[in-house]
């Protein structure tokens, strides 16, 4: 029995000054039953933990939760002393930090505040005494706090049978001092305390609330609303206490007074063995055989069986109370929990495995056709080693959520581990297990709460991984994403070889460049590119406007979108390559309807394009569309940007001066190197171009890429600056509805670039016809689908001959500019100067 919550005990918690100021309720009439208390019909309630408050007690409550400490300063800014009433509810699930009304019992007892003292830490004690039992008949709301309606519970113990009644008070009285007797640690005031209670409803409260068992018995014994069945009820835990004290008194009374460390040791397990048998709790040996149990169930290899052996035998010998014990127990269950040889059985129908892949994603036909292919030989070998498969490319294009349907189609487990900042070489190999607190690396924790030895491992971000001087997480992961080594990845924790081999890891990466060398070329690199337009519109068709219908509460029937719609919202209103951007603005359109439905306003069914701007606003971009290149040195190029493909306009001028270069438009190193290279070229071949030389050195050449705002840099514009600049110099016009992109050499010859794709589609928007290429990227364009295309032509070219050819029409612009040098000029002053004076003849 615990006697610290009595009211004794309670008072003695408060200074003296604090004492005088507490105006304690009597508890207790003259016949023996509770005076009944006025109750509201609404009361606050105030969720408690690990404690039960019983009438008449007077208790310390520690207030730690915000919205409890408001509940309480509240109730005792009450200027009237007697409304600082409050319900006092112990929480069902004291773990919850906010609970609500599922989360608490329903019957309580009113608590009066009588002092409240605020401790340096921000936190409230309160000195509360109960007053009534009462029952919440209904939650009636949760915030600022929860309020319930209640109806009181009349304490009362009926003495209709006298002897009974009078027989079974004293077997409570006699039991609570038979376990004040078997306790010494009991102090004496407690005793007479006891011996001064003569309320029967008092006294069964008084010793309720300090009976030693569990919060769940003592909250059965407030919710008992029969007297002489709640009597008999905490008779019977006392009766259970009394026992575990003979019986520890009996265990006491075997040792000997004068027993050495060793001995007392070997006493206090022992007792604890004792106990434990008498609770049922599972004892140290009991522990060890069921994980010997557990271990024969495991198909293992042999080394792995032999160091679990050894360390089981080296546990027998620990004392349970050793620092030691709890680590190596923790490390022998992680080893037995580990899915050791255990492997989900795969489906290798090939058909649905295409059906799954299709209806997830739309378009990836690269990658959807990588994942069969592996099905394929994995079903006519039925022994392959998991290739680690990258996907590569920009944000928002499904490279994470392709994982969630490989795994589907395969029928295995699913694991995704965020890479991004991880910094410590431990996340990924674990700690040493003689650290406090060691635990296996991540790789080893997902496969244990896989439950398999073959998941789908998606590691997300490997690009974003870092390092500094905790370890290089990059170079832990060669060994767990090598086909050769990851069969026998040791993890630190572990301290024995783990096969990774059947694990099928897929890694996500927007970009290669920050990838390690050695562990970019592990991995199979699959690159996805961004959505086009026509793909972006299915994808919102089929799969996002669908989702945040669902999502926002709508159904088919209340909204659709047209595809015109569609459309205006992924060309005005976002700029990316995946579809992250349009699933928030069709969400934002979405959210439009369902507040006009819910406030019962009228609205149109279907969006149409006429309507997108009153729902999102004006447009964010505006759509790039070609130029007319009638003057001489404007020229349009194509660009790859992380968001899709771009046109740009280089734009040249030339002003008189001494042959400067001037380039505008903030380049970046590369592309600077290209004018240089393309200037270069021109002027070591300009007698064959048609350019006058003396041109480089009498005037300054002036080349702006605008957008000034928008760093650029890249080699593939270099063709582009060399056709601008041969026609400022040559006044040669350009083709009209051309485009172009490619890297050039002083030699003259055009090499391939990246992102076609992308570029071509760039140029398919904004009206261009004709574009221009390295014939190394037809390679590139065959891949890309047909419909797509269909309206372009392209010149495949090898050579800035076969560009200037391509680009430049013979024709001069309709306004060409006419150069003058200082030897003209000097000729045409110097004519001027010996010409005859004029005759006047009168």
């Amino acid at each position: 029995m615990n006697f610290e919550n009595s009211d004794l005990y309670s008072r003695l918690l408060v200074s003296d000054s604090d004492l005088d100021s507490l105006e304690i309720v009597p508890i207790g009439g003259p016949d023996g039953s509770e005076e009944p208390l006025d109750l509201p019909a609404e009361l606050p309630i105030l969720p408690i933990r690990h404690t039960v408050l019983f009438p008449g007690m007077v208790i310390p409550v520690t207030v730690v939760r915000q919205k409890a400490i408001r509940l309480v300063k509240k109730i005792y800014r009450n200027s009237d002393i007697n409304q600082r009433i409050m319900g006092a509810v112990t929480q069902a699930k004291p773990h919850k930090e906010d609970p609500g009304a599922d989360d608490l019992y329903k019957v309580g007892t009113v608590a009066h505040i009588l002092k409240m003292i605020t401790l340096p830490d921000g936190n409230v004690t309160i000195i509360v005494q109960g007053r009534q039992r009462f029952r919440i008949r209904e939650i009636i709301r949760e915030d600022p706090f929860i309020t319930a309606r209640i109806e009181g519970i009349d304490d009362s113990f009926a003495l209709a049978n006298r002897k009974e009644s009078k027989a079974l008070l004293n077997s409570l009285r006699d039991g609570a001092h038979r376990i004040m007797r078997l306790n010494p640690e009991i102090p004496q005031e407690a005793r007479i305390a006891l011996d001064n209670i003569e309320s029967p409803v008092f006294l069964i409260h008084f010793l309720s609330s300090n009976i030693n068992v569990e919060v769940g018995d003592k909250q059965k014994l407030l919710e008992e609303t029969n007297g002489h069945k709640q009597a008999n009820l905490l008779l019977q835990y006392m009766m259970r206490e009394i026992e575990m004290l003979e019986l520890k008194r009996e265990i006491q009374s075997k040792a000997s007074s004068d027993i050495d460390q060793q001995q007392r040791d070997y006493f206090l397990r022992q007792q604890i063995k004792v106990l434990h048998d008498e609770l049922g709790i599972d004892s140290p040996e009991r522990e060890m055989d069921d994980l010997r149990i557990k271990a024969l169930e495991k198909q293992w290899p042999k080394s792995v069986q032999q160091h679990f052996d050894k360390e089981i035998n080296k546990l027998q010998r620990i004392n349970p109370m050793a620092p030691e014990y709890p680590v190596t127990l923790n490390y022998l269950e992680t080893l037995v929990d580990l899915p050791w040889d255990e492997y989900t059985k795969d489906n290798f129908d090939l058909v649905r495995a295409q059906k799954v892949l299709d209806s997830d994603h739309f378009g990836l036909e690269k990658v959807k056709e990588r994942i069969v292919e592996y099905l394929a030989v994995l079903k006519l070998k039925n022994n392959m080693k998991a290739p680690i498969l990258c996907l590569y490319g920009p944000p928002g294009v499904g490279k994470t959520s392709l994982g969630k349907s490989v795994a589907k189609a395969l029928n295995r487990q699913y694991i995704r581990m965020a890479l991004g900042g991880v910094h410590d070489e431990a996340e990924i190999r674990g700690h040493r297990k003689t650290y406090i607190g060691a635990m296996p690396g991540k790789i080893i924790q997902h496969i244990k709460r896989a439950g398999s030895s073959n998941p789908v491992f998606i590691l997300d971000e490997i690009d974003k991984v870092s390092s500094d001087f905790r370890g290089d997480p990059a170079s832990a992961l060669l060994e767990v994403l090598d086909p050769e080594q990851n069969s026998s990845f040791t993890d630190n924790y572990l301290e024995v070889e783990y096969d990774l081999s059947h694990v099928l890891f897929i890694a996500t990466a927007n970009s290669l460049e920050p990838i390690h060398p050695a562990l970019r070329d592990r991995m199979e690199i699959i690159e996805m590119t961004g959505y086009t337009m026509e793909e972006k519109l299915q994808i919102a068709k089929k799969y996002l406007v669908p989702k945040q219908r669902k999502e926002n509460g709508l159904k088919a029937t209340n909204v659709r979108v047209d595809d015109k719609a569609l459309q205006k919202i992924i060309e005005g209103y976002t700029r990316e390559s995946g579809v992250r951007n349009l699933e928030q603005k069709v969400g934002t359109l979405m959210r439009k309807v369902a507040k006009s439905i819910a406030m019962e306003q009228e609205y149109l069914k279907t969006v149409k394009e006429d309507q997108i701007e009153k729902f999102l606003g004006a447009e964010i971009f505006d759509k790039d569309l070609y130029q007319d290149n009638d003057i001489a040195g404007v020229v349009t190029g194509l660009a790859w940007t992380s968001v899709g493909g771009e046109i740009l306009f280089i734009e040249t001028s030339l002003s008189r001066g001494k042959g400067g270069l001037t380039l505008s438009g903030q380049l970046g190193d590369v592309m600077k190197e290209s004018a240089v290279t393309a200037l270069s070229y021109l002027k070591a071949h300009a007698e064959r171009l048609g350019i006058d030389y003396r041109v480089f050195n009498h005037y300054d050449l002036h080349v702006h890429v605008p957008a000034g705002a928008v760093p650029k840099d890249g080699p593939s514009a270099g063709v582009t600056m060399l056709t601008s600049m041969a026609s400022i110099f040559t006044q040669r016009r350009v083709k009209p509805f051309i485009a172009m992109t490619g890297e050039i050499t002083l030699r003259g010859k055009v090499l391939p670039v990246g992102g076609v794709k992308e570029k071509i589609l760039a140029a398919r928007r904004a009206g261009v016809k004709e574009i221009i290429l390295c014939i190394k990227n037809k390679k590139d364009v065959d891949e890309v689908h047909a419909d797509y295309i269909k309206d372009l032509s392209f010149h495949y070219v090898d050579t800035v001959d076969e560009v200037l050819a391509a680009a430049l029409l013979p024709e001069t612009v309709s306004k060409p500019m006419r150069f003058v040098f200082p030897e003209e000029k000097k000729e045409k002053e110097e004519s001027m100067s010996y010409a005859p004076m004029p005759v006047t003849v009168l």
